[in-house]
């Protein structure tokens, strides 16, 4: 874990202002029928972190990645990604923007090979515009790029050995690996991951943690739902909690972990004593 003591001088307020904000988030409501799955008033992702989204089944945090990523509309509210007003964007144009999500349910191409289900995740093909189709030279050099791209992550991810086979032959945690690596072929500066360590294998569970703070490390920022708390407090560099849709508390994984609205709705006394050593 990097030194997050700079962001011991962050308020653990809600809607707590950060110096270098990726992400805004202003007054976003998405109600179901007579639900409030998602109340925000204000929310700031800081640049450069691990922040964990956490909170119990039913919370709102599947359903905030989908609003902020454009696969769901709010009925009101407005977001900033990176200065920028995403509002209203389709989820094409706002991962070209640099903000890309996994999902909790990999998305994997099954009867694609690995290595094609790679080279999908690469943006701005040119050889995919047709005024460029016809010219080879156009498109070429970059083809030969996206593919060493490609292949250099499967090594990294350790599916070099995969790169021939069908998506489909995949286990669990080799398709969470996949869509990692797949979601950093359009070099994210914001990547958004929906319960990576869901139904992966514990053998693997150390290889996507290590692989998460290497984003970090590279300067990408890093948003993630997870609900093993252990997880949560080891690799989070800022955690934000949410309980019927609205958010009941952020801060440090310590301050957190003490602030007896959390334990109330979510961590219960049990776990917050277990985690007071972590």
């Amino acid at each position: 874990m990097s030194d997050s003591a700079p962001l011991n001088s962050f308020p653990a307020e809600i809607g707590s202002s950060k110096p270098d904000p990726i992400l805004t988030v202003d007054d976003m409501v998405r109600t179901f029928g007579g639900l409030r799955a998602v109340d925000i008033n204000h929310l700031e992702v800081q640049r450069g972190i691990i922040t964990a989204f956490i909170g119990p089944n039913g919370a709102g945090k599947t359903t905030l990645f989908n609003l902020i990523t454009g696969f769901d509309k709010p009925d009101s509210g407005s977001w900033v990604f990176d200065d920028a007003s995403i509002g209203g964007k389709a989820p094409h144009i706002i991962a070209q923007a640099g903000m890309v999500r996994t999902f909790q349910l990999t998305k994997s191409l099954a009867k694609m090979t690995v290595l094609d289900n790679m080279l999908l995740g690469a943006s701005n093909q040119r050889g995919e515009r047709l005024r460029y189709a016809l010219v080879p030279t156009q498109w070429k050099k970059q083809e030969r790029q996206v593919l060493e791209k490609a292949e250099d992550l499967l090594d990294r991810f350790n599916l070099a050995h995969m790169r021939d086979e069908y998506a489909a032959t995949l286990s669990g945690g080799q398709r969470k690996l996949l869509e990692m690596a797949r979601a950093l072929m359009s070099e994210p500066r914001l990547i958004l991951l929906d319960e990576p360590m869901a139904g992966v294998n514990p053998a693997l569970v150390e290889s996507l943690l290590q692989h998460i703070e290497n984003l970090r490390d590279e300067g990408v920022s890093v948003l993630f739902i997870e609900h093993d708390m252990d997880v949560i407090m080891g690799i989070s560099d800022w955690i934000v909690v949410l309980a019927e849709g609205r958010i009941i508390a952020e801060g440090t994984p310590s301050e957190v972990s003490k602030n007896p609205a959390v334990i109330d709705a979510y961590l219960g006394s049990s776990i917050a004593e277990e985690l007071k050593d972590v």
